[in-house]
């Protein structure tokens, strides 16, 4: 099976299946010498953990890891880095009863088309649970930009018709979590809580969008063509589970301007090159331009509802499927750590392979 490893001087390769023994992560291109805070891997994966919250699955994983390779006296060796979770709350017991029908929306029909096989146990390889991986990986990779003065930030932007309003340039990851549903716009939060549990009770789901900001990035990232930043970004962004959209800087909205009200005029601001506006979201040709990259993810509601729908099964015979288990109603607040964590993938694989200015 392809697909498994993202990146290429900073390159991860994720396994493991959400119900199996365990799932982890091999980091290959870490450079030698980092001192690794294993507590802010920690912390990152955390954010990403079920069951610390009523808006999310009550599944009960620590996500505790082991570092199988890589790291010596709590420096990293330049060698393949290696996390390993052991899972501690599978529970396949309430897919058994789908084994042999296709979910509507899952990747249950598609896998076992292109593969022959599939692990019917949560999604094998498609479910959520893969992401952890990422996380991890992620967290080592924030370590590495926080070095060059890099930050990256995401929140949960909008729940189904519930928008906020967040200051791109003040937004911290503290106040991103001081609300359950990760909304630093209080007022907003509170809609939109109350509307996952409005819809978590009527046995549904809700979708929305993640926006991020990545501050202190240099300009210079990225490569002309086929491997601009943002082509990056939505490589891997759109690699998350129930990803549906991306846009960078202005996006869609951008649309409807006009060039002369789009354009970013370039300004001297204490002798560094920057832009008036930040329309370009921080990228003009695929490559960074020192100004904040600002991005948004949209999500689809979670494919798992609680409620009879129309299906077949292996057979293709008609059959009525009504799911239980543990599920996220919104998959929302647990993105945003997966979102952050992408982001941090792709600049830090751009910024080992940025050659110095001459």
């Amino acid at each position: 099976m392809p697909g498994n490893s993202f990146g290429e001087r900073f390159r991860v390769t994720t396994f493991g299946e959400s119900h199996g023994a365990g799932l982890g992560v091999v980091i290959d291109g870490c450079p030698a010498g980092l001192v690794l805070d294993l507590g802010a891997v920690d912390a990152d994966l955390a954010r990403r953990r079920p069951g610390t919250g009523k808006l999310v699955s009550p599944r009960k994983e620590p996500d505790a890891f082991e570092v199988v390779s890589g790291l010596f006296e709590g420096r990293t060796l330049g060698t393949p880095l290696t996390f390993l979770f052991r899972n501690a709350d599978a529970d396949a017991s309430a897919y058994e009863p789908l084994r042999d029908l296709y979910r509507p929306s899952h990747a249950d029909y598609t896998t076992e088309a292109r593969f022959g096989v599939r692990d019917w146990r949560g999604g094998g390889r498609a479910s959520a649970r893969e992401t952890v991986g990422r996380v991890a990986a992620g967290a080592v990779a924030r370590q590495i930009l926080a070095d060059q003065g890099v930050e990256v930030v995401a929140w949960v932007d909008r729940v189904g018709d519930e928008a906020s309003t967040v200051d791109e340039g003040e937004v911290t990851r503290s106040a991103v979590d001081a609300t359950e549903v990760r909304c630093p716009d209080r007022d907003a939060a509170a809609r939109m809580d109350a509307l996952i549990r409005e819809v978590r009770a009527e046995g549904d789901t809700v979708g929305g969008t993640v926006r991020c900001v990545a501050r202190g990035v240099p300009a210079g990232l990225g490569e002309p063509v086929f491997d601009k930043l943002e082509a990056r970004l939505a490589a891997g962004l759109l690699s998350l589970p129930a990803a549906r959209g991306f846009e960078v800087g202005s996006g869609y909205a951008g649309t409807r301007m006009r060039g002369s009200a789009h354009n970013d005029a370039f300004v001297n601001v204490d002798g560094a090159i920057r832009t008036r506006t930040n329309h370009s979201g921080g990228i003009q040709g695929g490559i960074s331009n020192g100004m904040p990259i600002v991005l948004s993810v949209a999500f689809k509601p979670v494919a798992t509802i609680f409620k009879p729908q129309d299906t077949v099964d292996r057979q293709g015979r008609p059959a009525v499927i009504q799911p239980r288990g543990r599920h996220d109603p919104c998959v929302l607040p647990r993105a945003v750590p997966m979102v952050e964590a992408m982001v941090c993938l792709v600049l830090a694989d751009a910024l080992l392979g940025r050659a110095p200015r001459r």
